[in-house]
């Protein structure tokens, strides 16, 4: 797979065939200016659609929701960014009809999915690709290189002080100050977290003993914050400090690790996470149309960066009414789209889906159905 890139000329492109569909088809595509690949051909939609999750994906979202209720008079999205683990929990729950989760589904969690999606369960669809920064508090200091077992031992309080012989090691010439370290995890059940404790537990075992979860090890000290604003607003706010979040919220005043992969240290990026996503495989045991990735964290790859997120939308395989699946569909196909992707990296940094993984996204979306 190879991620989609846009530039200036192609965003023009597609723009102008956004136009060309509109003035064929009227305006149901999914944004004024997109391509017509998103809802120009499906019924007109409306009413409200409902979800709650992830919050790295509120930038994103933000964007998606804006620029669908702008195409699509009388729909609209809300969207509640309450973390990864209240989303897929409402989304089985039936309080929401999609969660937003920076992991897919547990298998416990498939199986009971169930009970509201009908015999065939929910859809796991890949809608965004993040790097997760390893972002600190330095004065004077925007990057550092640091490898797995460092990074692990820093969030695990192993490292009392910056200037720790291990980051030295890794950062000759770099004046390292005699500052504390102070670890920020997220005090929610969040995606991030489990995506971060995977790499550490992949990368790093003989540090990292705890098992990855979304919810971080109770055992381990330091400071907490909610959600990902809360953990960069705590570092922004202490020098010292170090926390993992979504790089799309990670501001200029804070610091960003380089992340040693092979023998090179690969500087964060969206173009460096999408290579790593390209090397992850299919989960197994989930129905054909699920798009569930296992990411290999210890990918020695050149130019990938492995701490990474695979956003998902946690959708139903089958929903009740016509209206919810004209409405989801709508949605969820200018998500994936071309002009939905790029409304993403452009308000929140992240790399686009490859051409591979948009088309399986949009025939799984186009799987879903009314209950029988």
């Amino acid at each position: 797979m190879k991620a989609l890139r846009f530039g200036r000329h192609a965003a023009i492109a597609v723009i102008a065939a956004g136009a060309l569909a509109l003035t064929a088809c009227g305006s149901d595509n999914a944004t004024g200016t997109a391509p017509a690949t998103a809802t120009a051909s499906g019924p007109k939609v409306t009413g409200t659609l409902t979800g709650i999750g992830s919050s790295a994906q509120g930038a994103a979202m933000d964007a998606w929701k804006t620029n669908f209720a702008s195409a699509n008079q009388g729909a609209t999205v809300q969207y509640s960014p309450d973390g990864s683990g209240a989303g897929r929990k409402a989304f089985l729950d039936g309080s929401a009809q999609f969660g937003g989760s920076d992991a897919y589904l547990k298998d416990d969690e498939y199986a009971s999915s169930t009970t509201q999606c009908g015999p065939d369960g929910a859809l796991n669809i890949p809608v965004y690709i993040s790097p997760i920064a390893v972002a600190f508090n330095l004065p004077d200091i925007k990057e550092l290189n640091l490898d797995a077992a460092t990074v692990a031992k820093i969030f695990r309080g192993e490292i009392a002080t910056w200037n720790d012989p291990a980051i030295a090691a890794l950062n000759a010439g770099v004046t390292l100050p005699d500052l504390a370290v102070t670890p920020v995890n997220r005090s929610d059940d969040s995606g991030t977290t489990s995506n971060f404790t995977d790499y550490l537990a992949a990368a790093a075992p003989e540090v990292w003993t705890d098992k990855p979860a979304g919810i971080w090890p109770a055992t381990l000290q330091g400071e907490n914050a909610k959600g990902t604003s809360g953990v960069v607003k705590t570092v922004t706010d202490t020098p010292g400090a170090v926390t993992y979040a979504d790089d799309s919220a990670v501001s200029g005043k804070l610091g960003v690790a380089q992340i040693k992969v092979g023998e090179t240290f690969t500087k964060i990026s969206a173009e460096a996470a999408a290579k790593a996503v390209d090397a992850g495989k299919p989960v197994e045991g989930r129905n054909a149309n699920d798009l569930s990735i296992k990411l290999d964290r210890t990918t020695t790859i050149e130019g990938a960066y492995p701490i990474v997120l695979v956003s998902f939308h946690i959708l139903c395989s089958s929903y009740d009414k016509q209206e919810t699946v004209d409405l989801v569909k709508a949605f969820e196909k200018y998500v994936v789209s071309e002009a939905g992707q790029t409304a993403a990296a452009d308000a929140a940094k992240s790399a686009p889906l490859s051409k591979t993984l948009q088309d399986k996204a949009m025939t799984s979306i186009e799987s879903i159905t009314v209950k029988s």
